[in-house]
Formats: C-alpha cells, sequence, structure tokens
C-alpha cells in the first residue's frame, strides 16, 4: 500500500502526472470489435458517429492464432482513424496469458496518444491493478506521453469479487469496472450457460391459495446480478470512478437486453457493453436519462432555490436529498445533451411542456 503523500505521484520517471478525478465523458456504450476482422475495421470510421466507446477486442473472443493479428489491426486502427469525440479503449489479453505483455509493449508507443484506456481482464486484487500500473508509466515515459493512460478492470471471479473494493481504490488510472457476467458464473459454479441476463429458474413464488399448493401461484423472475452489480457500484462510488455492466449474449433479446440494461442504470452504472450493433441503440437509449426525468430533475432543482428545507411539488415533498438525486440526472443531461443534439433537443423540449 502506497502511502497517500505519494499516492499521486508518476511511478515512471518522466511518466505523466497521474490524473486527480476521473473525466466523466459518455461512455452508455462500449462497443467492443474485432480489430483483426477487415469486415469489422471497414466499420469503424461509421461506428465512432454512433458510439460514445469503441473497444478493440484483443482477449477471449479473439483465437490464439489470429491474436497478433488483431493487435496489429489495432494498431493500423489507431493510426489511421479520426475518432473525434468518441474514446478508444482495448481489451488486453489476461496477466496469465502469455499476450498480455506483448499487447501493452506493442499499443502503448505506437497509439498510446489515441488510447484512452486499457481494459484489464480477470482482475482478482489490488496486486494486477499495481502491476499494469507501473507498466504503463513505464511505457508512456519511453513513448513521451503527456496524459496518463487509464485502467478499466473486469470484475468476473469471486475472488474479484471479494476484493472489488481494493481494486476500484488501487491506483489513479483507475477508470471503472465492469461486470464480466459469464467466467464469474462459471468462478461460482452458478447453474447458469447464459451470458448475463437473468434465468427463468431464479424465482420467487406467491403462496398457496388453497389446500392444492400447486394451484393459483404465481412466480416471478428475479436477477441473478443484483447483488454483484450493486456491491460494485458501491466500491466504484466510494472511490469516485465508474460502474458498468458488461454483456448481454442473447442478441436476439433485446427486450431482456434492454430489462437487464436498465436494472444496471437504476442501481447507478454509467454504460454497457455492446456485442452487436443492434445493442447500441439500447444502451444507448437506456443509460440516457428520459426527457420527463430530466425536466422534472431541473424543476425540483429550480423551486428548491439554495437547496435547503422541503417544499411540495405536485404532492411531493422534496428536500436536500431529493435535489441531490435530481443534479445526478440533471448534470448527466448536461453532459449527454453536450455530444447528442437529438438528446439536447428533446431535452429542452420536455422543460417547455
Amino acid at each position: 500500500m502506497r502511502s497517500p503523500k505519494d499516492f499521486f505521484r508518476p511511478l515512471a520517471l518522466g511518466a505523466p502526472q497521474p490524473v486527480r478525478e476521473i473525466p466523466f465523458r459518455p461512455s452508455r456504450a462500449l462497443h467492443f470489435f474485432d480489430p483483426g476482422n477487415p469486415k469489422m475495421a471497414a466499420k469503424v470510421p461509421d461506428l465512432v458517429t454512433q458510439v460514445d466507446v469503441l473497444v478493440g477486442n484483443l482477449e477471449d473472443a479473439i483465437p490464439a492464432d489470429r491474436k497478433e493479428v488483431a493487435r496489429n489491426g489495432l494498431v493500423e486502427i489507431g493510426e489511421n482513424t479520426d475518432f473525434g469525440d468518441a474514446q478508444l479503449w482495448t481489451r488486453m489479453n489476461s496477466l496469465d496469458s502469455p499476450w498480455a505483455l506483448d499487447d501493452l509493449l506493442t499499443l502503448v508507443p505506437a497509439i498510446g496518444h489515441k488510447l484512452d484506456v486499457v481494459i484489464v481482464p480477470k482482475v482478482e486484487g489490488a496486486q494486477d491493478i499495481h502491476y499494469v500500473d507501473r507498466l504503463l508509466a513505464q511505457l508512456e515515459a519511453k513513448a513521451g506521453l503527456d496524459r496518463p493512460i487509464l485502467v478499466h478492470a473486469i470484475v468476473e471471479t469471486a475472488t474479484g469479487v471479494a476484493n472489488v473494493e481494493e481494486i476500484a481504490g488501487a491506483s489513479p488510472r483507475m477508470q471503472g469496472i465492469s461486470l464480466g457476467p459469464a467466467d464469474l458464473a462459471a468462478s461460482r459454479r452458478m447453474k447458469t450457460t447464459r451470458v448475463g441476463g437473468g434465468h427463468p429458474g431464479y424465482l420467487v413464488r406467491t403462496d398457496p391459495v388453497g389446500e392444492d399448493i400447486t394451484v393459483g401461484r404465481q412466480t416471478f423472475q428475479q436477477d441473478l446480478w443484483h447483488y454483484t452489480v450493486a456491491r460494485m457500484v458501491d466500491a466504484c462510488a466510494a472511490n469516485g470512478i465508474l460502474p458498468y455492466y458488461g454483456p448481454f449474449g442473447d442478441i436476439r433479446d433485446t427486450v431482456g437486453c434492454e430489462d437487464q440494461f436498465r436494472n444496471a442504470f437504476l442501481l447507478g452504472c454509467v454504460g454497457a457493453w455492446s456485442l452487436h450493433p443492434a445493442q447500441i441503440k439500447i444502451a444507448k437509449k437506456v443509460f440516457s436519462p428520459s426527457p420527463e426525468d430530466v425536466a422534472w430533475a431541473r424543476r425540483v432543482i429550480r423551486e428548491m432555490g439554495d437547496g435547503t428545507g422541503t417544499v411540495m411539488i405536485d404532492g411531493k415533498m422534496q428536500d436536500d436529498a431529493t435535489v441531490k438525486q435530481c443534479r445526478v440526472v440533471a448534470e448527466l443531461a448536461d453532459q449527454l445533451a453536450a455530444r447528442d443534439p437529438e438528446l439536447a433537443e428533446a431535452y429542452a423540449l420536455a422543460e417547455k411542456d
């Protein structure tokens, strides 16, 4: 554990100064793509106008014999693409793999000036972040970068969940944490083969209504990931970083995907992974507050004045706590409106109604 007075000092001579506050840039959809796939690579110029974050994937979805192709493809895309307001991230290979070191040794010197965030998979403790932290500092210094590359952890093992608080606070580079439900399910020995989402067997049932215990009893499917997402959100909020829901594997089930994303949004997540273009629109919709909610939030803030005391608005009591809740919504709306003209117009119209 570093001394607090040393926490924000660069970890290598000549490395850029660590950030003291993680910048909040819209990151509703983290869209994953295979940079070694020519068809996917050709879509990148169009995708940068649609998504907040493009993630060049080097890990699980890339076969072992195509790791180098994907890595080199990401370098080429990074060198030749104007990302505009979109961010470029990469998911490197896990630290126990033979490709992880080469991922960083290749990407930072070549496109470190374009790379905003490195996603580290299967993080199990602060020690994993410390390793990447020091290595990035050395590579940044060698490459002459003037800003640090941030780090995003995926919590996808039982050990990672148990250590999520220390992971969230392990480095000033920590940008956020994502839930990795598939690997986590395997790590926990959960009896589901789904990638994210619920399971019809995970339910609660109403009490019997008569002598026959099989008649008239309703069932309600529960969220397998509620505890983990809530714990991850708390760890991120306590350390000033950002929480994300991970993948929803059933691409055809757009309704279930929207429900799962909305659960995460309501619990405090700022975005989710997109594995297919169909999920981009879902994530952007869900992780943008509705115009009605924004109009209400701004009205409460306006009528509360200095934010102290209480007022009644449409029969509902508002006080300093509700103003704080409303500021979360209003500030998010302002940040999204600055990037999305359609949202800006929708929010403005809602206030006039």
